[in-house]
This record gives C-alpha cells, sequence and structure tokens, in this order.
C-alpha cells in the first residue's frame, strides 16, 4: 500500500480535514446533547465531501489512469 499515492493529493487532504472537523462538531454537540448541532457537523461532513470531489474534478487529485491499449501488429 505505501507504494500507491492514495489519498496524497490535496483533495484528499482538504476533503478529509473538512469531514474531520464535521465529526468533532458532531460528537460535542452529541456530548451536549443538542440535536441542531449534531445535524449541523454532519452537514460539515458532507461539505467536505463535496469539496474534496470538486478539488479533484479541478484537477488537485490523483490522475486517472489511460487503459493499457494493444497496438496493432505488436504482441500482447
Amino acid at each position: 500500500m505505501s507504494g500507491s499515492s492514495h489519498g496524497h493529493t490535496p483533495a484528499a487532504w482538504t476533503g478529509v480535514t473538512i469531514a474531520f472537523i464535521g465529526f468533532c462538531i458532531s460528537g460535542a454537540f452529541t456530548v451536549m446533547a443538542k440535536p441542531v448541532g449534531f445535524w449541523a457537523g454532519l452537514g460539515v461532513v458532507v461539505i467536505g465531501g463535496i469539496v474534496g470531489m470538486a478539488m479533484s474534478a479541478a484537477g488537485l487529485g490523483k490522475p486517472k489512469r489511460k487503459p493499457h491499449t494493444v497496438q496493432p501488429g505488436s504482441q500482447a
């Protein structure tokens, strides 16, 4: 696993950081028994996912690999 670059992109770091903050918010409001704050924290988690996907679509994520094609006349 350490050989792959899974999660080592600005999009991944930003999305996970925002989601982590959302989980912390939800956890704190759970302890304080405030449902509105809990749901607001979960909203922040969703925003983290959206931000991560948007940054990935903008080119800040892992580049997509092109499928390997065999050239005509070559041996596979």
